[in-house]
């Protein structure tokens, strides 16, 4: 099997994926999963797909993420290697999409508008 890649997105986060056969190995930004998100939490969303298809030692995964912070970055990587293992097993669609791991979500954060501090905070009003 040759590699499969796939994109994942959230936030400002990207994630390219590359998924080939092998021991169950991740690697982000050339950085081994434990080093790059030392938090036990974003280790295990990164892993939930696996988890899920029970193939987590079956996989080598090599990820490339770029913006935003740690916590979009997991869940970027979560939806490349939710959609990778589907180009793999179709059949592994149903059971990911039911856990949702194959949403890609969209919520983002609103643009400032001028003439406001933030998004939708105004300043504070003075009658005179």
């Amino acid at each position: 099997m040759e590699a499969v890649n796939a994109i994942g997105r959230r936030k400002a986060a990207v994630a390219r994926v590359f998924l080939t056969e092998g021991t169950g190995k991740i690697v982000i930004n050339k950085r081994d999963l434990e080093s790059y998100f030392p938090s036990s939490i974003l280790q295990f969303i990164v892993k939930q797909p696996l988890n899920t298809l029970n193939v987590s030692d079956k996989y080598d995964i090599r990820i490339n993420l770029d913006g935003g912070g740690y916590k979009g970055q997991s869940e970027a990587a979560r939806l490349g290697i939710a959609r990778a293992l589907v180009k793999i097993n179709a059949e592994d669609k149903p059971a990911l999409r039911a856990a949702g791991f194959m949403t890609r979500d969209p919520r983002v954060v609103e643009r400032k508008k001028p003439g406001q501090p933030k998004a939708r905070k105004r300043f504070q009003f003075s009658k005179r």
